[in-house]
């Protein structure tokens, strides 16, 4: 889910900002699936944002509501998807603030010709997700990564992104660092609809199960010229380290 809420709607970034913006939005989802584990949990987790934008820089700022049940006794959420898992018959739920996030982008090298755009970018992951409760670790992750975005025509935007993140571990759990990726296509159908596909994957937090892999389908449907506007996505698991299905429908407004 993680990467659902973060990239919809990349064509818009791929394209730049003529001039600098702000931008305000929420994106609630809701994810089903075992994750590797006994039971079926259900993720709703509700992400609000604010964001920054200008020709060189994107800067975003995510608050996330979240609520999880059926959680197995012993497991922990990062970032709105599972980090570890108990096997253990009891299961829990609970809701509340989810991690915090903070994430900048810098494009390094400007689109030219054939040649994408490179964008280096960092993410940090603040703990402030209740631990006692398995919405979070508690503790911080970083993450260094960097972006390709490029533009065929006028109305198609292929991207591609890998990450390296180094994970914050509680006490007795010992999560390791994780390489990130992800990589589609935008597409702009009209001045007013972009449809976005993407694979994005990761390694697994755990040692011992398998990573996210996800297939996601977004659609993005601008208001105003702006970028204000609407977005739907599904999300597709496709390894039991991934919720079975999700999606979310929420909305943005640039000014």
């Amino acid at each position: 889910m993680r990467h659902s809420a973060w990239w919809v709607g990349l064509a818009l970034v791929a394209q730049g900002a003529a001039a600098a913006s702000w931008t305000l939005g929420n994106l609630p989802a809701y994810y089903s699936g075992r994750y590797g584990t006994a039971n079926t949990i259900g993720i709703f987790y509700d992400p609000t944002y604010i964001q920054y934008q200008n020709p060189s820089w994107r800067v975003k700022l995510t608050v996330p509501y979240m609520s999880v049940s059926g959680l197995p006794r012993g497991s922990s959420l990062s970032g709105g998807t599972i980090a570890s898992r108990s096997q253990t018959g009891q299961t829990t739920s609970a809701s509340g603030l989810g991690d915090i996030w903070l994430a900048a982008h810098y494009t390094a090298v400007p689109e030219r010709g054939l040649s994408p755009a490179i964008v280096p970018y960092g993410k940090i992951k603040f703990g402030t997700a209740s631990a006692r409760e398995g919405l979070g670790t508690g503790r911080n992750d970083y993450e260094l990564g960097v972006g390709l975005d490029t533009t065929i025509g006028t109305n198609v935007f292929p991207f591609a992104h890998a990450a390296y993140r180094v994970v914050g571990s509680p006490p007795g759990q010992s999560l390791q660092n994780i390489v990130t990726f992800n990589g589609g296509v935008s597409v702009a159908t009209s001045p007013r609809d972009i449809i976005t596909a993407m694979y994005a994957g990761a390694q697994s937090e755990q040692p011992g199960y398998p990573g996210p892999s996800d297939l996601i389908v977004a659609w993005n449907i601008n208001v105003t010229t702006a970028g204000s506007g609407f977005q739907f996505y599904v999300d597709k698991g496709l390894s039991t380290g991934s919720a079975r299905i999700g999606g979310g429908i929420g909305g943005q407004v640039v000014f």
